[in-house]
């Protein structure tokens, strides 16, 4: 299996107060943190990908974990999450999949067994790509309060042969969130859908 490559790690973190309505006493915090690491199946078609998912499995736990840091280090404090990759240009939209499972997992791992599934985008792009890497609930895919984006990228990356792995967390809903739906109260956390 190949070994993980990475050229280097972003993490990024937010504090929103306001959307042009009353100020929030606790901001909402969100935020990512991006691994830009070589892509072993670039340049040519390679049937069999999977292995590389259990190579990636450490650094999705090492992601996590440094962004729950960023965040305020305690679990209790993070409601929402979502996973995204870049894939540079001489790889493939599959190859961005393979960060489906050790991303997710690894922030379910990390932040006590989350029950909702991890949101997830994916693209294949050029140097300064920019993702917008969906955001919900962490219990709860139903609780529309918390459903976002944050949008992702770098100026350098990711390289034609490297893939640039994501994952994002959030504090809370959407500062002045007023659209309805099931509110986080209210999650029965059976099938993390409600």
């Amino acid at each position: 299996m190949p070994q993980v490559k990475i050229r280097k790690l972003v993490t990024s973190i937010e504090e929103v107060y306001h959307e042009g309505g009353p100020r929030a006493n606790v901001p909402l915090r969100r935020g990512y943190v991006m691994a830009v690491i070589e892509n072993p199946y670039a340049g040519a078609y390679v049937e069999d990908i999977q292995p590389f998912m259990d190579d990636l499995k450490p650094l999705g736990v090492d992601m996590a974990k440094r962004l729950l840091a960023e965040m305020g280090g305690d679990t209790a404090l993070v409601q929402g999450y979502g996973k995204g990759a870049i894939v540079g240009t001489e790889g493939e939209i599959e190859h961005g999949a393979l960060w489906h499972a050790p991303g997710g997992y690894a922030m379910r791992e990390v932040l006590g067994g989350a029950k909702a599934i991890v949101p997830s985008t994916k693209k294949v792009g050029g140097v300064g790509t920019r993702l917008d890497v969906p955001v919900t609930h962490i219990d709860a895919s139903y609780v529309r309060s918390h459903f976002d984006a944050i949008e992702v990228g770098l100026n350098d990356a990711p390289r034609a042969r490297e893939m640039a792995v994501i994952l994002v967390m959030t504090t809370g809903a959407r500062v002045h969130n007023r659209a309805g739906g099931l509110v986080a109260s209210e999650i029965k956390g059976e099938d993390g859908l409600r």
